[in-house]
């Protein structure tokens, strides 16, 4: 909901987070020419890979709709809600299979690492990624 600034009786909008500077996906790229231009639609993925890491980003960032949108239909939520109690605090890869342009289907094994609550813990997931129409979308957990 718009806040309202009692002294001047104007309404604005709800402060948006501030983007990181450096890529919360791990390369060391600035955040704006890295995950930040697939999260705005600028650019598409490459590879499973490269999908993984502006996934895990858009976690880091709470951008959910980015979340969705890279999401493969049959699988999508119909919403989705970030907690915001979770802070995204490091991305490893531990492997991929296929994933490149010139496959249609691939794999991404990660270790995310998050604080929640002040709790720091990690979660490992061996992703399932394929293309459609054309762009690299997380299908589901394996």
């Amino acid at each position: 909901m718009p806040r309202t600034d009692r002294r001047r009786g104007s309404r604005s909008a709800p402060a948006k987070p501030q983007a990181p500077t450096v890529c919360p996906c791990g390369t060391g790229e600035p955040y704006a020419d890295c995950c930040g231009a697939l999260h705005e639609g600028r650019t598409t993925a490459a590879t499973a890979e490269q999908l993984m890491r502006s996934r895990y980003s858009a976690f880091a960032v709470n951008d959910a709709a980015y979340l969705l949108r890279s999401w493969h239909s049959s699988t999508r939520p119909a919403r989705l809600e970030l907690d915001p109690r979770t802070r995204w605090t490091g991305l490893e890869i531990v492997g991929t299979t296929g994933g490149t342009a010139f496959n249609a289907d691939g794999t991404v094994e990660f270790i995310a690492h998050y604080t929640e609550s002040g709790h720091a813990d990690t979660l490992r997931e061996n992703s399932s990624f394929v293309r459609e129409g054309g762009s690299w979308v997380y299908l589901k957990a394996m």
